[in-house]
């Protein structure tokens, strides 16, 4: 679709009002439109380039972070610059006492059509990118799960490999020493968990939402445990198949393509959930603690990893008009941590220990976006210029978010505890420490 702008060469001043409604303040970075138009202050730390008018329809059609989100993913608005600069501008005003929301409001639309109007660009609702989510059925039923997770994970694996390194994990890494690899990183947080786990050679581990079997081929490996890995990705299960084969670990370790609420061949003395627990949903929360709880022995262990948030359980669900809830992790939830705990509980496991790592998230995730902008060309290559974009964004935003409390992230850990109250647990927190490097890294 072609738009052509009745005025050229102050494209930009025309929309510089909108944005100075959205922000509340004057523009504290660079806008250059299609036309070459400039506004915003010299030398700014990021510049937001509006390569199309059609940009402006899409904002003036959802006038909020989702018609934002539309042109950046279909490449109308780019970022120039350090994307932490601008990102960060949210947080700088809040700190001035701006309230800064991604929406309009009434006045900011007005600019928006009087801007779009002399522009000539008004019109009807541009479709969406090819990007967007669109799950259909009901929510979390097995169907639906499956597709959500697909647009997330199976995207090809080549680009997560650029992303995650060599360690092949998409969940916060362990940074027991600043001067460590994030591979060396993501090693320490395995062992950490296969530590709180308790695991002993013959034990069986349950891993809920594998990935690339990078926790079970750890497990498997330094602690000689048995593991079932589970995940409704088909790009993961082959690749970590053939990890799994190349690890020389066949025998000890099987990677299905499952839900997990077809998993009946308990029982597990362990069983480890990392970055899974955020696709479950707060509905279907008891169904999946409760779900666990059942497929552990009496005094096995149960580690959740899981992001979360500040605020009450109420807010949980990701908004399905926002960036994330339609082109990262539709129909995801983060769910406060206290309200885990109290389900988990209620379910019969009982609550050992509780680690936040939300500062170990922020250091991960800018260690993915530094792989990222090293390889931009690459990511582009394999996953297209739009799903670069939807990754660096999210990625980027999501770092804020831990580095500013808006996002957490909590290991619980939790015991089946038997009829007769033993535990079997360590009396201190000592024999879960990691060593500050660790010499190998996962292959």
């Amino acid at each position: 679709m072609t738009v052509t702008a009745k005025r050229q060469g102050d494209a930009a001043e025309l929309i510089a009002p909108a944005v100075r409604r959205l922000l509340g303040v004057e523009l504290p970075i660079g806008l250059r439109a299609w036309d070459g138009s400039v506004a915003g202050p010299p030398d700014p730390p990021v510049t937001v380039v509006i390569h199309s008018p059609m940009a402006l329809r899409r904002m003036l059609w959802a006038p909020g972070e989702l018609g934002l989100a539309r042109a950046h993913v279909a490449g109308e608005i780019d970022i120039e610059g350090d994307i932490f600069a601008l990102l960060g501008i949210r947080d700088h005003l809040v700190a001035q006492g701006q309230s800064v929301d991604l929406n309009f409001g009434p006045a900011g639309v007005v600019a928006l059509v009087r801007a779009a109007a002399q522009l000539g660009v008004l019109g009807p609702p541009p479709p969406a990118p090819d990007e967007e989510a669109r799950a259909r059925g009901r929510r979390h039923s097995r169907r639906r799960d499956a597709v959500v997770v697909s647009h997330h994970y199976d995207v090809g694996n080549e680009f997560y490999r650029l992303v995650l390194g060599l360690s092949w994990t998409y969940s916060c890494a362990y940074w027991a020493s600043p001067d460590v690899t994030l591979e060396q990183a993501q090693e320490a947080k395995y062992e950490l968990i296969c530590r709180k786990l308790g695991l002993r050679p013959g034990m069986r581990l349950l891993d809920v939402g594998c990935g690339w079997g990078s926790m079970a081929i750890h497990a498997a490996r330094e602690h000689g445990v048995q593991v079932v890995g589970v995940t409704l990705s088909r790009e993961q299960q082959r690749m970590a198949m053939a990890r799994v084969t190349e690890a020389g670990l066949d025998e000890q370790v099987e990677i299905r393509l499952q839900d997990y609420r077809n998993i009946h061949d308990g029982p597990f003395e362990a069983i480890s959930s990392i970055g899974m627990f955020e696709h479950v949903g707060i509905e279907q929360m008891r169904v999946y603690l409760g779900h666990l709880h059942d497929l552990l022995v009496p005094g096995g262990r149960l580690l959740n990893h899981a992001i979360s948030r500040p605020e009450p359980s109420s807010r949980a669900a990701v908004d399905p008009r926002s960036f994330i809830g339609r082109y990262v992790f539709p129909d995801s939830a983060l769910i406060e941590v206290g309200t885990v705990i109290s389900a988990m509980q209620d379910l019969g496991l009982e609550v050992r220990d509780v680690q936040s790592l939300r500062e170990h998230y922020a250091r991960t995730l800018r260690a993915w976006i530094t792989n990222l902008e090293q390889g931009w060309e690459e990511a582009q290559h394999l996953a297209g210029p739009a799903r670069a974009r939807i990754w660096r964004l999210y990625m980027a935003g999501s770092a804020i978010g831990f580095e500013q409390n808006r996002t957490s992230i909590h290991q619980v850990l939790a015991v089946r505890t038997p009829s007769d109250g033993t535990s079997a647990m360590p009396a201190t927190r000592a024999s879960f420490e990691v060593d500050r490097a660790l010499d190998s890294t996962v292959g």
